[in-house]
């Protein structure tokens, strides 16, 4: 099965001007498909392609990982919910992005895509000045703001690291 079997929505440009929220809520979805797009068209096998020695980061595992920060802070930080890690693996902290012949990229985009639902569902009706209910791993307490902003961060650091890992692959650049 190839990544175009489960398009992307597509990919919206931030509006010029909008509320807070609106804005926070935008750029966030465009990061999101930004890294979908990375990926439509390849294969599993090609989703499965690591960038360069020594790394063994791949588009599948940025899909997977993506999908565990997506439940970190919108399902544990911001609701306190103990949700189970989608990739948990006691002998490898980073199974997310350490990747098998047997991942796929059907199980992996539906997870990631569960994760964004529920993101937003958690979001909602939630003030940007409300703090989530745990604490992160520093202690610290965070707002819906906050976490906005970091997964802005989170995915347009990893979305840099899926374009020269998709131009590896195939030659594809831009998006």
């Amino acid at each position: 099965m190839t990544s175009d079997d489960s398009a992307p929505a597509p990919r919206v440009r931030p509006d010029t001007q909008s509320a807070e929220r609106v804005a926070l809520e935008q750029w966030l979805d465009f990061q999101r498909e930004t890294l979908a797009l990375k990926c439509q068209g390849l294969d599993d096998a090609q989703l499965r392609t690591a960038s360069v020695p020594p790394s063994d980061l791949t588009l599948l595992g940025l899909v997977r990982h993506m999908a565990d920060v997506e439940l970190a802070w919108f399902r544990r930080i911001l609701t306190g919910e103990d949700a189970p890690w989608n990739y948990d693996d006691e002998n490898d902290e980073d199974r997310d992005i350490h990747v098998t012949e047997e991942d796929t990229w059907e199980e992996a985009h539906a997870t990631w895509r569960k994760e964004i639902a529920q993101a937003r569902a958690n979001a909602a009706g939630r003030g940007l000045d409300e703090p989530g209910v745990r604490k992160t791993r520093r202690g610290e307490t965070v707002d819906l703001r906050w976490i906005y902003l970091h997964m802005i961060e989170e995915y347009a650091r990893h979305n840099g690291h899926a374009d020269l890992i998709r131009e590896r692959i195939d030659g594809f650049t831009g998006v």
